[in-house]
């Protein structure tokens, strides 16, 4: 495996890789031999419904969580849009704020330049990306529909159609998120610069806060928007395979249903592959080059310039780059994992006779553990804020390790009584026998906190507050020979735990539930997704924010700040990474194991 890359660093080859795999997959599993849609008669692959009242709790639950989830990412949007761009204090003498007012000036042009330059690079990226919906979503409709069955070759326009349409449904919302990420975060940079114009401990309080919250509202968003929108098309597609006989009896084709949802997690991977690949090359381009015109090129007389210096031209387009790889790519691609490993886990799922007869309440237990994930990291998301806020330097990194401890602390509490109340007391799932609902809570424990560690590692390695990354930069002290080799050799170290740990969480996920636990180990990981993509997307807030704080000239006091939340913010980014990586190889086995079912 490639090394997690250090401060600053990409791990585009490792992910692209993983997504690369992902996508093939699910080609396969739709690809393949379609068995007989619902035709107005009951086949062997309808399962009764024996608990209708499922059903309505379900959707009582996973629609009440999904509106929490917008509410509450609106909320955090209003209190960040609270902050005025102008930050000049009524008592301060006339000289100041003429000096206050001119960088104030200064400041919101930067800030809407930047915004300019995303909406530019999201409109130039997004319309590929429509183009390749459609021709693709086109392809899809016939691999589909063609069908191998005892009677020869046949076309089943309807599986066909109706995966296409879950393909561009998850493409599109995959779009919409990393759309709504990309413009909060360029959004809340000027807004964090400008809150830390604060002295003391209010400035740090308010410049994280602002940071922080404007990241909640794309992971609370993109958790809500993207369960919903799978569960109503579930819902959609449970009504079109359903089948009432003539005694009254509702019998459902749930291999069918979920086989047709699975271009959902197709469509969101598709635009990852355009988000983490295309946008990762504009923001690695965008950051050499600011280094390259400052630092080689400069301003002539043998003069050089910081990468984020007023003077230098390239400083804008790297401001835009740190968004589109760390938000609208990593969004994408966590959204792309979700929507693969909960169609993997649904579709495996299916297959238990038990698990069907259950209820439609133990078919979407995947579902329930995302739709838990969006209420503990709430009720956790006060903790950074208002209960251990940030009051000075040395509190970031502490407050960002405490809120993703206590919600991987508060997914394990609440995930014990869901699986003992959502799945019935033995399952089946082919070779795997006797499967109880605590095996199936241990493979789900097993990938949540696999992911904890795996973000804890990386912050070790990644973080300036610890040995290795200021190993690192005693190294350089001897030459650039030195320090290439000891960060290349501190990277291949830095795999091997992270190795272990996703090798250890497949080995307990298969010996519990087979490779419906590797679903849900996935998805265990995946369950704190809002707040790891709100740690994830505060750092480049915090990045831009440090920008526009340099460019505008602000005062010493406002770049220490906007320095150390950026520093911060950096060993965040490369949390994101190992938590996307970690999911993309437990979603890419998950889905080895949906394609045996499917087959």
């Amino acid at each position: 495996w490639p090394p997690v890359r250090s401060v600053g660093g990409s791990s585009l080859d490792m992910v692209s890789a993983h997504k690369a795999l992902a996508v093939s997959l699910l080609l396969c599993l739709l690809a393949g031999p379609t068995l007989a849609a619902s035709n107005g008669t009951v086949t062997p692959d309808h399962k009764e419904d024996l608990h209708p009242e499922a059903k309505a709790s379900a959707d009582a639950f996973i629609y009440t969580c999904g509106i929490i989830g917008v509410c509450f990412a609106g909320f955090l949007f209003f209190i960040v849009s609270r902050i005025s761009l102008r930050g000049s204090e009524s008592g301060d003498t006339e000289s100041l704020l003429s000096t206050s007012r001119a960088s104030d000036d200064e400041l919101e042009a930067i800030y809407e330049t930047i915004r300019a330059g995303a909406r530019a690079f999201l409109w130039a990226e997004y319309q590929i990306c429509f183009i390749f919906i459609a021709c693709f979503s086109l392809v899809i409709f016939a691999l589909v529909s063609h069908t191998n069955g005892p009677e020869g070759s046949t076309w089943d326009f309807d599986a066909g159609g109706l995966t296409a349409v879950t393909f561009v449904v998850g493409g599109l919302t995959s779009i919409l998120s990393g759309f709504i990420g990309m413009m909060v975060a360029v959004y809340a940079n000027a807004r964090t610069a400008v809150s830390a114009k604060k002295e003391g401990e209010a400035g740090w309080m308010a410049s994280f806060n602002a940071a922080f919250r404007a990241g909640g509202v794309m992971g609370f968003s993109l958790c809500a928007i993207s369960m919903v929108v799978l569960y109503v098309l579930a819902v959609l597609y449970r009504s079109h395979f359903s089948v009432i006989d003539d005694k009254g009896k509702t019998w459902v084709n749930y291999k069918m249903l979920f086989e047709c949802l699975a271009g959902y997690g197709l469509g969101g991977s598709a635009i990852a592959m355009f988000g983490r690949v295309g946008g990762g090359i504009f923001t690695k381009a965008a950051d050499v080059g600011a280094d390259l015109s400052g630092k080689v090129i400069g301003v002539g007389d043998g003069k050089k310039l910081d990468e984020d210096s007023p003077f230098n031209p390239a400083c804008i387009a790297d401001n835009v780059g740190d968004n589109v790889g760390d938000v609208a790519g990593m969004g994408s691609d966590l959204f792309g994992s979700f929507g693969e490993a909960s169609c993997a886990a649904m579709l495996i799922g299916a297959s238990s006779a038990a698990i069907a007869e259950a209820g439609w309440g133990a078919l979407v237990f995947p579902l329930y553990i995302s739709a838990f994930g969006i209420l503990v990291c709430l009720g956790v998301s006060f903790v950074a804020t208002d209960v251990y806020p940030v009051k000075k330097e040395e509190d970031i990194e502490n407050v960002l390790k405490v809120q993703l401890f206590l919600t991987s602390v508060g997914m394990t509490v609440v995930l014990f009584p869901l699986a003992y109340g959502a799945l019935p007391a033995s399952i089946d799932l082919g070779a795997t026998t006797g499967v109880t609902p605590l095996m199936c809570y241990v493979a789900v424990v097993s990938g949540l906190w696999g992911g904890c560690l795996i973000g804890f590692i990386t912050e070790l390695y990644t973080s300036h507050s610890y040995t290795p990354v200021r190993d690192v930069a005693l190294s350089a002290e001897t030459g650039a020979a030195t320090n290439i080799i000891y960060g290349l050799a501190l990277g291949y170290q830095s795999v091997i735990l992270p190795v272990i740990i996703i090798s250890l969480i497949m080995f307990t996920s298969v010996k519990m539930c087979g490779m419906y636990g590797v679903a849900l180990a996935a998805l265990g990981m995946l369950s704190t997704l809002a707040t790891c993509l709100a740690i994830d997307v505060y750092g480049p807030i915090s990045d831009n924010a440090g920008g526009i704080a340099e460019m505008a000239e602000l005062p010493g006091e406002v770049r220490d700040k906007t320095d150390a939340l950026d520093a911060a913010g950096n060993t965040t980014a490369a949390i994101g990474k190992g938590f996307a990586i970690g999911s993309a190889a437990l979603v890419s086995l998950a889905l080895f194991g949906a394609f045996i079912t499917r087959a």
